[in-house]
């Protein structure tokens, strides 16, 4: 807080600023990512470059992204003397759905300077981009092998839980399908600079490839997932028309689907071995990579 008043700058809310501002838990949030030499981070939200100083000497480089031009003028003065971090003055996102692609490119050359370097995501993420960031980053063919985020802890509610709970959804089979998920730490507002109005959670994402592989089309998954948690309250049978409708809408799988009547829907949950009168909040992400699947197969 001290350096903020120094340099006049204050907290922007419309960015989801809040600051880590317990030592401890940053030290924590480092040392939970198993950081080794041959690891290429990413960092999206720079901050004052707390996290970016403990992050650089155990690593082959960081890239640290930060959007705002104050934040990131007091981040290059304390982390000029690191000769591995590569920082961005920009938006992590192109858009919703897509990074940036200076962010891309600047991860690319970094892993290509050593035949066993890692991608890893280690950040206090902002908590207005916290969900695109992570989806994003699983959507990509070289996802990071782990992401270890600070995050609302509504958010990692969400991303853990279990089939029939409220916090069930999209978000949650979207990153257990893919990886294995863990809360660290719940943290109480008291931690962050300015204080937020709910608690955070530090959490560990880690990629497994034998789950990523049981996945013929991400893009095909990702968004069919999407869809059929639209409509939490309907019955499978309509679920599944409505997310093979939004399926076929979607930029990344547009062209590829033929549409699906009523008793294409019935013959596909008949091939599942599923009832039309389940609710997909109610089915485990096993269930759902099956019926994707099926979906995708009959209407390919």
């Amino acid at each position: 807080m001290r350096r903020f008043r120094e340099a006049g700058i204050r907290p922007r809310t419309q960015l989801g600023q809040n600051f880590l501002v317990d030592l401890n838990l940053v030290e924590l949030l480092a040392q939970t990512a198993e950081l080794g030499p041959n690891d290429v981070v990413l960092e999206v939200g720079t901050g004052t470059g707390s996290l970016t100083s403990i992050l650089a000497p155990q690593v082959a480089a960081v890239v640290t992204v930060e959007v705002d031009p104050q934040l990131f003028q007091l981040a290059s003065e304390e982390l000029h003397a690191l000769g591995n971090v590569r920082m961005l003055k920009l938006d992590a996102l192109a858009g919703k759905h897509r990074f940036a692609p200076e962010v891309l490119e600047a991860i690319r050359k970094e892993l290509a300077a050593g035949p066993d370097r890692r991608f890893k995501l280690v950040a206090n993420l902002p908590y207005n981009v916290a969900t695109p960031i992570l989806t994003n980053l699983l959507a990509l063919d070289v996802p990071p092998r782990s992401m270890t985020v600070t995050i609302q802890k509504e958010l990692a509610d969400r991303i853990v839980a279990r089939p029939s709970t409220k916090d069930y959804g999209a978000l949650s089979v979207w990153v257990q399908s893919q990886c294995r998920v863990r809360v660290v730490r719940v943290m109480a507002p008291t931690v962050f600079w300015p204080r937020p109005k709910v608690s955070s959670a530090i959490l560990q994402i880690v990629l497994d490839d034998a789950l990523r592989a049981r996945i013929p089309d991400r893009a095909f998954f990702h968004e069919f997932v999407r869809g059929l948690f639209l409509h939490r309250r309907k019955f499978l049978r309509s679920q599944v028309l409505c997310a093979a409708a939004f399926v076929a809408e979607q930029e990344t799988v547009a062209g590829r689907l033929a549409p699906l009547d009523k008793p294409g829907v019935d013959r596909v949950l008949a091939a599942a071995g599923l009832d039309a009168q389940q609710r997909a909040e109610q089915l485990d992400v096993d269930a759902l990579l099956a019926l994707a699947e099926t979906v995708r197969t009959a209407a390919g």
